[in-house]
């Protein structure tokens, strides 16, 4: 494919807005913010609606030139997908479990069945009913009562994360009068077939902190407060044991855990903590039988694997090494089955599994792509000697195997099917380590079209980027990349610090006082693909969302000339202010992330890039803003400031588009097709401004 002819040019009447000045002061430091006003909690004050509806209307018009190409580029990416697909069961208890989807629905119909043939198949949720006369719909967790005679579900109408707990009797197909409102969205069965805990969110912070017990049959009124987080900084969630006897309250900051646990046998109980809390203590921690794993990092940055026993658990020194920690092999879990273990690690970026049998003897499974992903699947019970894993690379559609624990040997149970030409031998897939300005090696991912790439410096690259949380971009296959790679594009993903791609130490240096790093490597890799000739210097395009568009905010102020165009997708973009005010859902979460501003140290680090108190009059690149009303992460009013601050301050006549979805949230549309809509619009910008 060429790509397209089409192109953009700045049209005049972007909208403007109006200026009221908002001292914000601390530590005697005074900054003003004439576009503070557009902050509403509520999203109802109608000048700010009027102006978000304004710039979708500037949006519109401003890209209508391209509209034709994106509407063709939506069929390519909607034609890759296969319309009529399932997923391959899996055993849990006395029946299987899958999922359809058929024709245009948006989502999928979820079924069990007697046997692996589904023959007898039985209808459990079709979403699309479910989804019908909504805008926005998510799904959060489907959980099945011990005795498999009950459902549980959770779902989202609003895109906020804040999820409606509803039940149902499976052999009839008859809702319960139960109903829980304002949860996690997670719902834990006690052993009782009875009784389910939950945990109930803050409306203002929307944070998780209190935990629930339900009873079947009774009101939400009166349902019992069986556990309270009071120290904001904490993420809670709800599990249950590998074995089912325990329910688990898991609590995690950015950089410490803790535990509580309560017998699934008497719900009625009382949750107790596991082991004391322990500032900078990170752990993960399962149970099998009688043995407790525990994935820690107590005098093991890269952790180990730990095990105990009900009686040594609550004291470290009691526990048992398993997997020793390793200076160069980060350790990311374990899967516990009856007669092995399989551990997850990394090293030199890439994942491998190592299975551990009773003997201690430890088999290391491999695959052959230069880069790729892989993780442990589900595997619900814990008897079986195989194990699903999930496989993609670049070049490689998502592949289900069953690994056999035993020989390793491994049976492709079901491969993603890419409909048209696409063809894995005509595309090739590369790993670079880039050298950093401070003399670190970056791993960058590639991936492009054979028979297009000349590595002479004349191919479009596209470049993407995360770098926060410790959260890891591995490279897998994505059938919209193609109509980029079809089109001549080489797409790199920029393993920038702040992940955890090369260990917990690349993490620790992208984050607090080291957060420039994940700025410095981006940009680095940038001039170096340029250098090395996989991309046009003057056709450079670069992406990022959340987290990610916080580096996309930084990097244009920072770097603007080497890139012709920037998409910035539900953006971090007002750090400072966004840390110094706890009233803000998930700020207090974010303080081992970014440092606590109210620290003078690291309001100074924090000023020093963040991307709204660093505008200032320059060309900046062609961008593509997008952002969703109802996002609970990154409220809309941090792009929807950092746009008309560009807008007041740039100096060329690049253009500057934002988009804001009225109805979803921080995952933006909802629906398998709807999607991809944001997709090919990102696409069809990017090809337009080659020919601008």
């Amino acid at each position: 494919m060429s790509l397209s002819n089409v192109s953009l040019s700045l049209l005049p009447d972007a909208p403007v807005a109006r200026k009221q000045s908002h001292s914000l002061i601390a530590h005697e430091k005074k900054r003003v913010d004439e576009y503070y006003w557009m902050r509403d909690d509520e999203r109802e004050t109608p000048e700010i609606l009027e102006h978000l509806n304004a710039e979708n209307e500037y949006c519109d018009k401003q890209l209508a030139p391209i509209k034709p190409f994106q509407t063709q580029l939506f069929d390519e990416l909607k034609g890759r997908i296969v319309k009529d697909d399932n997923s391959f069961p899996v055993k849990d208890g006395q029946f299987w479990y899958h999922a359809e989807v058929r024709g245009d629905d948006e989502y999928a119909r979820h079924y069990r069945s007697s046997d692996i043939s589904s023959n007898d198949k039985q209808l459990l949720l079709d979403v699309n009913e479910l989804a019908d006369g909504y805008e926005f719909y998510d799904l959060g967790e489907v959980a099945i009562s011990p005795n498999e005679q009950l459902l549980a579900y959770s779902e989202d109408t609003e895109g906020r994360r804040i999820y409606t707990v509803k039940f149902k009797v499976i052999s009839d197909d008859c809702l319960l009068d139960d109903v829980l409102e304002n949860t996690e969205g997670q719902v834990v069965w006690a052993n009782d077939n009875q009784t389910v805990f939950y945990v109930k969110k803050d409306l203002k912070t929307l944070l998780g902190f209190q935990v629930y017990r339900h009873v079947l049959g009774t009101s939400q009124d009166d349902d019992v407060l069986v556990y309270e987080e009071h120290d904001r900084s904490y993420f809670m969630g709800l599990g249950k044991s590998r074995d089912e006897s325990l329910i688990i309250i898991d609590l995690a900051s950015t950089e410490t855990n803790d535990t509580w646990v309560l017998d699934a046998n008497q719900p009625s109980g009382e949750f107790s903590q596991l082991m004391p809390r322990e500032e900078g203590h990170e752990f993960d921690v399962d149970k099998l039988g009688d043995t407790f794993y525990i994935v820690t990092n107590w005098q093991a940055k890269n952790f180990r694997l730990m095990t105990a026993t009900q009686a040594t658990v609550a004291d470290k020194s009691q526990w048992q090494e398993h997997t020793p920690h390793r200076e160069d092999v980060l350790l990311e879990g374990v899967e516990t089955f009856d007669k092995f273990l399989v551990l997850t690690e990394r090293e030199l970026g890439q994942t491998r599994f190592v299975v551990v049998n009773q003997q201690q003897q430890r088999m290391t499974l491999e695959f052959d792509d230069p880069c790729y992903y892989a993780a442990v699947a589900m595997n619900p019970e814990s008897n079986s000697k195989t194990a699903r894993i999930y496989y993609s690379s670049l070049t490689t559609p998502g592949s289900l195997y069953e690994v056999n624990l035993a020989t390793g040997a491994k049976t492709l149970l079901k491969q993603q099917q890419v409909l048209g030409d696409f063809k894995a031998e005509n595309y090739a897939s590369e790993r670079l380590m880039v050298t950093a300005r401070d003399g670190e090696k970056i791993p960058v991912s590639l991936v492009y079209r054979t028979d297009l790439f000349t590595q002479d410096g004349t191919n479009p690259l596209f470049q993407y980027g995360y770098g926060a949380y410790g959260i890891t971009i591995d490279p897998s296959f994505s059938s919209t990349s193609l109509s980029l790679l079809d089109r001549g594009f080489v797409y790199a993903i920029a393993h920038v610090r702040g992940s955890e791609m090369l260990g917990r130490n690349w993490y620790e240096q992208g984050k607090k006082q080291h957060k420039q790093n994940s700025f410095s490597d981006f940009i680095d890799v940038t001039n170096a693909l340029v250098e090395q000739g996989y991309g046009a210097k003057d056709k450079i395009f670069a992406s990022g969302g959340s987290a990610g568009g916080l580096l996309m905010g930084a990097v244009v102020n920072q770097a603007p000339e080497l890139y012709l165009g920037i998409g910035c997708h539900v953006p971090f973009l007002d750090v400072l202010t966004t840390m110094l005010d706890e009233s803000i859902p998930l700020t207090t979460n974010e303080y081992d992330e970014w440092g606590n501003p109210n620290d003078p140290e690291y309001y100074d680090l924090i000023a020093a890039y963040s991307p709204y108190d660093n505008i200032t009059a320059q060309a900046y690149p062609n961008l593509l803003v997008t952002t969703g009303l109802h996002d609970s992460q990154v409220q809309y009013w941090e792009p929807m400031k950092w746009v008309a601050k560009v807008r007041e301050h740039k100096t060329d006549d690049n253009i500057l588009v934002f988009k804001t979805d009225m109805d979803a949230g921080h995952g933006g549309a909802s629906g398998r097709f709807k999607s991809l809509e944001e997709k090919a619009l990102e696409m069809a910008f990017f090809v337009s401004l080659i020919n601008k």
